[in-house]
């Protein structure tokens, strides 16, 4: 066990967030932490960390646990390169090396005192520094920070300068890199692109610690999680399996929730009906039975009615049918100055297309989107719409929101032919009531502007919707919502995501856009990943069947190579010591007084000492060299 919650609350003046929440999290345990925005999963991770105090309850964890927690919201201004601060985190083992390399000079001074408790002392650390893994941080930085996103080029700018999304991209970096025994992951996909998302999925599927994720993103936790914990009305639920199972074990969950209830409520009208029966008789013996089944009635523990969560009603509804073609782009180019985006793009959109635009950042998806709603002019090429088109655009800067307004007037003032009832209506399908609809668009969460933006869309009656990241602040349900009002939508939609499964729910197409081309695949993404791995695991196939004997014949030549150097490195020191004992042996010599009278005797016993001693040093090089390899 690496962590026990048992029994946690926690309020904030009169409204209670978490209401006696209990879970155990064990060894290689990887839960997926999930519930609608407000819920508490932050404030729970808070309280695991000690940066928030619990109003009851108890935690229990080993003295020497070690947690790693990723904020979803950053600041970090540090001055050190992106390396740097990656670097720091080896700090011990940077200063052990350091130490390393200052023994391995004075073993090499031939005025060494103390030379063999300095090879001792040496032998001891080397061997510490080794089961530490101390020469391999370089290619663990560099591995991590590629495989987040980051190119060497990046290795030297400096943490301060870098975007929000490259901060949080580097936290994730320095988590993973210091190895905890247990992590606490707030929403670590938010600044990912895909191929960034898949590299963290394999190494937390490889992570040996415990893990407790916090994520709206379901493909990710299908991939990554064996258990779900569900926050919902102050309480946790443990479910074991992925979210797709999860799924299927909470609909037979609220299935079996309203049955129950449903049971109950038929047992107390059937009692109630009874006890009315027995007090009408009006006899003292009935009346007696009445009382007594009133009490065990009031006794009974009645159970909640299993409440639905209220859900949004989205409906894109077109005014009008485009033509067939609706967009065609020829050798599409943007540049900015002198940093080309991309070049030589084309594609080709029809009526009721569903497509998913994928790729890296930076490669000029938004951009692309912005050529298409006119807020940018292509540097060459040529883009045509045609007939009948009209479009909505959803920004995922949500730059088309005046923060200044309220709810109520940013949508009168769009569409001012709408009447108070009608506002009204809309609003409230998207779960905006009462005071709701007078709250200051700039104090609003991430994912209730994501909502208002949406019923500006669904407003404009538009028959192409570019949607850039919709599903960004929006928790799993709203983006359930969305997702079966694209499905019903009757027109043309291209989406810019890196949520996999709402590409896999919603798109009939794959973009897979580079800085040079548009490549196009006619299904989901499991589509596209079906047909983009299967060349590249054929590809390995081949190469390790061709390859398999080389590689064998390698790891024999090296295994010879090794044992060749072990038994040259016996022989030298067997050398040493023997020449050792030889210089030791003449120093006895000269140490006789009979022997220092003699001058000649000492000059030759001098000559020879000093030519053991050149022979000694040639062979410690030697073996300094055989020790490097």
């Amino acid at each position: 066990m690496l962590l026990s919650i048992s029994n946690i609350k926690k309020s904030y003046i009169v409204d209670p967030v978490l209401d006696g929440v209990s879970l155990i999290i064990e060894d290689h345990d990887k839960i997926g932490l999930i519930g609608n925005n407000g819920s508490g999963k932050t404030t729970l991770f808070n309280i695991i960390t000690g940066e928030l105090s619990k109003d009851d309850g108890e935690i229990f964890m080993p003295k020497d646990l070690k947690i790693g927690y990723l904020k979803q919201q950053l600041h970090n201004d540090s001055t050190n390169t992106i390396y740097k601060e990656c670097e720091n985190i080896f700090l011990p083992i940077i200063h052990m090396e350091e130490k390393l390399r200052s023994l391995e000079k004075e073993i090499s001074d031939p005025n060494c005192k103390n030379f063999e408790d300095t090879m001792e002392k040496y032998g001891r650390l080397q061997e510490e520094f080794a089961e530490k893994d101390g020469y391999s941080y370089p290619s663990k930085i560099r591995g991590t920070l590629i495989g987040l996103g980051f190119f060497e080029k990046d290795f030297e700018k400096r943490v301060c300068d870098l975007s929000g999304g490259q901060k949080s991209r580097l936290s994730i970096a320095k988590l993973l890199l210091e190895e905890p025994d247990l992590m606490l992951l707030d929403e670590p996909t938010n600044h990912l692109d895909i191929g960034a998302i898949s590299w963290l999925e394999k190494y937390l599927k490889d992570f040996k610690g415990g893990l407790i994720l916090i994520s709206h993103d379901r493909y990710f936790l299908n991939n990554v999680v064996n258990k779900i914990a569900l926050l919902e009305y102050n309480k946790l639920t443990l479910f074991k399996g992925n979210y797709s199972v999860y799924v299927k074990e909470r609909k037979k969950q609220i299935e079996q929730l309203k049955k129950q209830f449903e049971d109950q409520q038929k047992e107390v009208k059937r009692q109630e009906a009874v006890i009315e029966r027995y007090l009408g008789l009006g006899r003292e013996r009935f009346i007696r039975q009445g009382k007594s089944r009133q009490k065990l009635l009031d006794k009974m523990k009645k159970l909640p009615p299993p409440t639905e969560v209220k859900k949004a009603q989205i409906r894109f509804k077109p005014d009008l049918e485009s033509g067939r073609e609706v967009i065609k782009a020829e050798n599409l180019c943007k540049s900015f100055e002198n940093h080309e985006i991309f070049k030589d793009i084309n594609f080709m959109v029809y009526k009721n297309d569903k497509i998913g635009i994928i790729g890296p950042n930076g490669v000029g998806k938004s951009t692309l989107f912005k050529i298409i709603t006119k807020n940018l002019e292509p540097t060459s090429g040529e883009l045509k719409f045609g007939s009948n088109v009209k479009l909505a655009y959803f920004d995922q800067e949500m730059e088309n929101l005046h923060n200044e307004k309220t709810i109520i007037d940013e949508i009168w003032d769009e569409y001012p032919k709408l009447d108070h009832f009608q506002i009204r209506k809309y609003l409230a399908q998207f779960l905006f009531v009462g005071d709701d609809l007078f709250k200051i668009i700039g104090d609003l969460s991430g994912g209730e502007k994501g909502r208002v933006s949406l019923l500006k869309i669904m407003l404009k009656g538009a028959n192409l919707l570019l949607l850039d990241e919709p599903t960004n602040h929006l928790d799993i349900d709203s983006k359930e919502i969305l997702e079966e009002a694209l499905n019903i939508y009757d027109g043309t939609v291209i989406s810019i995501s890196h949520d996999r499964y709402f590409l896999n729910s919603t798109c009939n197409k794959i973009f897979e856009m580079s800085s040079t081309s548009v490549n196009e695949y006619l299904g989901n993404y499991d589509y596209y990943l079906e047909k983009t791995t299967i060349e590249d695991e054929d590809e390995e196939t081949i190469v390790s069947k061709t390859e398999l004997d080389n590689i064998k014949k390698q790891e024999r030549k090296l295994r010879q190579e090794k044992k060749k150097l072990k038994e040259e490195k016996d022989k030298l020191e067997k050398e040493i010591h023997s020449i050792e004992k030889e210089i030791e042996n003449i120093d006895l010599e000269l140490s006789d007084p009979d022997v220092y009278e003699d001058l000649e005797k000492v000059q030759e016993l001098s000559n020879k000492r000093e030519s053991k001693n050149s022979e000694l040093e040639s062979l410690y090089e030697d073996w300094f060299l055989i020790e490097d390899i």
